[in-house]
């Protein structure tokens, strides 16, 4: 039996939330904007890459993270002294590497979810998350949940400093729509960081924690107005944005159409931009893929927040 498992996009740090806060967001046509990972009994372990950017990641099936996320699946499996099985593990990898859409986190949370499948659950939900983590801070080199948290449990996550909790699930506006544009080039998630200065003025500082707070706050009185109107990044998009060709023409024309909001999506170069009406959104869209494309790899999707976050695909 095959047991297939979707793991959906993200929208990383939304503005106000530098790595701590993330989105969940899937297509409002269905499409599934993601990464899926398929696992069956086997004789032996293996990985088999397939998908349309299959080809942007290392050749050999044993530097795949997938694989690695394997490795420390039975690594927890035999600390707990269960009995290990021999898998193949399939990835369908549809979404780019280097996009700003948390493609790593789909790959790591498509994988040990389908593993702890494969093992009747064996895992708990925390032990799960631990792990993805720790896959997540191998590639990136820091230890952050923005990504693989709303990616597997999907919704508006917060990222809190108590590792026994990890993360807490807000409340989100259901009635908006994120367009998500990528133009079809990569960013380097450290590239993107390494762009970063080391020290913040105190300004900075106050700004980032009032936007945050009050953004938190609205969320939770679901005042969309006050939420959306702090939706700013003061931390990163200032630094970055140099790396994104046509990001602030971008910006300037959406803000001048009465958007919500308009940010980068994680490190980039995806840029993202919430409407409160699909008409609007699907006129941003339209615009974004005659303006902010860039190569034929590009894609632009009008999406919605995905509170499912990864599961079980139906055979």
């Amino acid at each position: 039996m095959t047991i297939s498992v979707f793991a959906p996009a993200s929208i990383g740090n939304l503005n106000v939330g530098f790595d701590v806060l993330g989105l969940a967001v899937k297509p409002v046509d269905g499409t599934l904007l993601g990464d899926i990972v398929s696992i069956e009994s086997a004789e032996e372990n293996k990985l088999i890459v397939i998908g349309k950017f299959a080809n942007k990641l290392p050749g050999k099936p044993t530097d795949n993270i997938v694989w690695h996320c394997m490795v420390l699946f039975n690594q927890a499996l035999e600390k707990a002294q269960q009995p290990i099985q021999k898998v193949q593990l399939t990835l369908d990898k549809n979404m780019p590497v280097g996009s700003g859409l948390g493609s790593s986190a789909c790959s790591v949370v498509a994988a040990l979810v389908a593993l702890n499948e494969f093992y009747l659950e064996y895992f708990d939900e925390k032990t799960l998350l631990f792990m993805m983590g720790e896959m997540e801070a191998k590639i990136s080199g820091s230890l952050h949940y923005d990504n693989v948290a709303p990616c597997y449990l999907g919704g508006l996550q917060l990222m809190v400093p108590d590792q026994q909790i990890i993360c807490r699930d807000l409340p989100q506006f259901a009635n908006c729509y994120y367009v998500m544009a990528y133009p079809g080039i990569n960013v380097s998630t450290k590239a993107a960081r390494d762009v970063l200065p080391t020290k913040y003025s105190r300004a900075d500082a106050i700004t980032f924690s009032q936007n945050l707070a009050t953004f938190v706050d609205a969320c939770h009185r679901n005042d969309k107005e006050q939420a959306f109107s702090v939706l700013k990044d003061v931390i990163a998009e200032p630094y970055r944005k140099h790396l994104l060709p046509k990001f602030e023409q971008s910006k300037t024309y959406l803000e001048e159409q009465g958007h919500l909001a308009i940010g980068i999506s994680g490190s980039g170069p995806t840029l993202f931009c919430v409407s409160d009406s699909l008409e609007k959104a699907q006129s941003a869209a339209s615009w974004l893929k005659e303006n902010y494309l860039q190569t034929d790899l590009g894609f632009v999707h009008v999406c919605q927040v995905d509170v499912a976050g990864a599961g079980k695909l139906p055979r």
